[in-house]
């Protein structure tokens, strides 16, 4: 077990950016209150979100004065690393918020507990956004969401008007985003995606960013029938038709130069960088996004995204969640509980953290409220992230995402960079993702 973890977790941390204290199991501490049980609470840092964390864990201690809370957070990359090492050593937080592409990791590998059973007694599952997406295959729980980023189309209202192009709505398909953004991309001659003049090369304008599997080439590939993994989440089916669609779609967009290619981000600050500084007309987003957007004063707004050639959707999600460590005592997994429902089951918490304006609120109750839907803060649709819940889905998590991420993301831009064709880098990711998976899957 601590083998795998310290062998994989430099290659994953340094690869998802581009997307402390010890467990006491006697449950106290020299000094402490002999009455409380003391648990360690870990956190990746989000700036001005620490400190309505630390505020909302001190009103948790004053209604729980039975249960005392240790905090350890570190900057997301960081935080990561050392938790992968902790687990290795045994020393893992108690309670700890994950990533949501990281709870089937920790679940798969031993390092999480099992909260089935808690979940179904506690909590009514119909008053939650996200409860399903930390579930595997057996139908076992392994998390409670903290926040839901879910997937959307942004898109900025002074370009399109500049344009004279109809804003994008729910029927609108990939094929109806493509023809819009050519009228929205632009060259360095002013000259247009659809001008016969138009310069692919020397683009200042472009119709859409596209950045990696979330707010890339996963919910094209999704809508048009395709994908990475089977049901199972153990088999490859990437070498698919429905993907070489998919794909091509993609290529053809990029070598138009209406959406963004791999090497087009490297002029940029960050890959994430090109809409909220209004040299792309649209985006695939997450709600995180908007925070962006917000302080550079875009002005924008969101829709559901497109449907494929079939009238399917998918709305890409990740599941930012609390996980209990399978290492903690019962006393302390118990006290970590109380922490994990205090956080969804309190309208006040939930509005709160929904105040930061950083993720969907969990609590349906509360992200249907007016608190959510109606704060006054761009975008104004924010109702497209709730009806995507329809369209909702995972990223094909399990314990090896990171590593087969890594591989089709390798394979798959090479096409991108029209460095192989299309039918190449799906043959070849197909055979790398599915040794991956091997690798893993067969010594369990």
């Amino acid at each position: 077990m601590a083998g795998k973890w310290l062998k994989i977790s430099v290659l994953i941390m340094a690869f998802v950016f581009i997307l402390t204290g010890c467990s006491d199991e006697s449950g106290g501490e020299a000094g402490a209150n002999s009455d409380q049980t003391e648990i360690t609470l870990g956190f990746y840092s989000s700036g001005s979100a620490d400190e309505k964390m630390n505020e909302l864990i001190k009103k948790f201690e004053e209604e729980h004065p039975d249960i005392k809370v240790n905090t350890q957070n570190a900057p997301y990359q960081q935080f990561f690393q050392k938790l992968d090492t902790q687990i290795a050593g045994g020393t893992a937080p108690d309670v700890w918020l994950s990533d949501g592409v990281f709870v089937q990791k920790y679940a798969e590998r031993g390092a999480a507990k099992d909260l089935t059973e808690w979940i179904n007694e506690d909590l009514d599952k119909d008053e939650y956004y996200g409860l399903d997406f930390n579930k595997d295959s057996d139908g076992k729980y392994w998390g409670v969401p903290q926040g839901i980023q879910i997937g959307a189309l942004f898109y900025n209202k002074d370009m399109f008007d500049q344009a004279g192009v109809d804003y994008p709505d729910e029927s609108w398909t990939w094929e109806d985003l493509k023809e819009a953004g050519a009228k929205l991309t632009i060259d360095t001659d002013g000259k247009k995606a659809d001008d016969a003049s138009f310069k692919p090369d020397s683009v200042k304008q472009y119709g859409l960013t596209f950045f990696n599997i979330t707010e890339g080439w996963m919910p094209v590939m999704k809508s048009y029938g395709g994908g990475v993994l089977g049901e199972d989440l153990r088999n490859s089916v990437i070498d698919s038709e429905e993907n070489k669609e998919a794909i091509n779609y993609i290529v053809d967009g990029m070598e138009r130069g209406i959406f963004t290619d791999p090497s087009d981000l490297q002029a940029f600050q960050s890959p994430m960088s090109p809409f909220p500084s209004e040299t792309a007309a649209m985006r695939i987003g997450i709600y995180a996004r908007t925070l962006a957007a917000n302080e550079t004063g875009v002005n924008y707004d969101v829709t559901v995204l497109p449907k494929g050639p079939d009238g399917e959707r998918f709305s890409p999600t990740i599941a930012n969640s609390w996980v209990i460590s399978d290492s903690a005592s019962d006393k302390k997994a118990k006290a970590a509980w109380e922490w994990v429902k205090y956080w969804v089951q309190e309208d006040e918490v939930q509005k709160e953290w929904a105040a930061l304006g950083e993720a969907v609120p969990v609590k349906k109750s509360v992200a249907n409220s007016d608190l959510f839907l109606g704060s006054g803060d761009k975008p104004a649709n924010k109702q497209a992230f709730l009806d995507s819940f329809e369209h909702a889905g995972t990223l094909d998590v399990n314990a090896v995402w990171s590593e087969w991420v890594k591989k089709f993301g390798d394979n798959i831009n090479r096409a991108f960079l029209n460095e192989t064709n299309v039918e190449e880098a799906l043959e070849n990711a197909d055979k790398e993702v599915q040794k991956v998976l091997d690798e893993f899957y067969e010594n369990q």
